[in-house]
């Protein structure tokens, strides 16, 4: 079987000050934004990533609904394109 990684990618539109912000962890990547506003993306996807811990699952194995009640749950604005497959997302291990 294919193997298939997911990250979630915050972009940060809102930047007056030159200053060059990227973060990282083992689910997403946080591009730009001002100072406050990749703050703000830090909190939401550390919050998303613990939660997806705590429920023992990488994000690949999330099935549709679950990634939405969870990014909804850390106040998350998504958008997701239409060739994301979730048709096997519980039999990814």
């Amino acid at each position: 079987m294919e193997s298939i990684k997911r990250l979630l990618l915050g972009i940060g539109l809102d930047n007056e000050d030159g200053h060059v912000r990227l973060t990282h962890g083992e689910n997403f990547y946080i591009i730009g934004g001002s100072k406050e506003t990749h703050e703000v993306m830090q909190e939401k996807f550390i919050r998303f990533s613990e939660k997806l811990k705590d429920k023992g699952k990488r994000l690949e194995q999330l099935r549709k609904e679950e990634f939405f009640e969870l990014a909804d749950e850390c106040d998350m604005n998504i958008i997701v394109t239409d060739d994301v497959d979730w048709s096997d997302a519980e039999g990814r291990r």
